[in-house]
C-alpha cells in the first residue's frame, strides 16, 4: 500500500476512533490500543480494515482531543447559523472535527487534499446531503486559514 492510501486509511479510522471515543466516553490512549490490537490491518467478521500510517492516525485523534475547543468553535463559525456542531449527528461530527484539526494544525497536508480526502470519507458513511455539507463547511474553513494555498495551482 502507498503512503497516500495507508493515509486515507488513517483518516477514516480516525473518524472511527473518535466516534467510539464520543459513544464510550473512553481516551485517546484506549482507542488507539483497540485500534492497534483489533482493527489495523485485520480482517473481521468478513470485513477487511486496511493498514493506517499511525503516526498519522495517532495525530488525528490527539490533535483533536488537544485543540477541541479550537476546532469546535472553528466549525460552529463555518456552520449556517442556528446549526452548532453539537447538533450534528455524532458519525458527521467527528468528520467535522477530524478534517477541520487537519485543515486548521497540519499545514503539511495540502488543503485540497484534506477537503478531498474527508468529503470521501463522509460518502463511506452516508450518500445524500451530507457530503455537500462537509465540503462546504472544509471549504470556508480553508478559505479562511489557507487561502493563499487554495489559490495557488497545483
Amino acid at each position: 500500500m502507498s503512503k497516500a492510501e495507508k493515509r486515507s486509511s488513517a483518516r477514516l479510522a480516525a473518524v472511527q476512533a473518535l466516534y467510539q471515543m464520543e459513544l464510550s466516553g473512553s481516551g485517546v490512549v484506549d482507542a488507539t490500543i483497540e485500534f492497534e490490537r483489533f482493527w489495523n490491518g485485520k480482517e473481521i467478521e468478513g470485513l477487511s480494515f486496511k493498514p493506517v500510517e499511525e503516526t498519522f492516525f495517532r495525530s488525528i485523534i490527539e490533535g483533536v482531543v488537544r485543540e477541541q475547543k479550537t476546532v469546535d468553535r472553528r466549525i460552529d463559525e463555518a456552520l449556517a447559523k442556528g446549526w452548532p456542531l453539537k447538533r450534528i449527528e455524532t458519525v458527521l461530527r467527528a468528520i467535522l472535527r477530524a478534517a477541520a484539526f487537519e485543515l486548521l494544525f497540519r499545514k503539511d497536508v495540502p488543503p485540497r487534499v484534506t477537503i478531498t480526502e474527508y468529503v470521501d470519507v463522509t460518502r463511506a458513511f452516508y450518500d445524500e446531503d451530507e457530503p455537500g455539507l462537509v465540503n462546504a463547511v472544509l471549504d470556508t474553513l480553508a478559505r479562511s486559514d489557507r487561502a493563499e494555498e487554495l489559490a495557488a495551482r497545483n
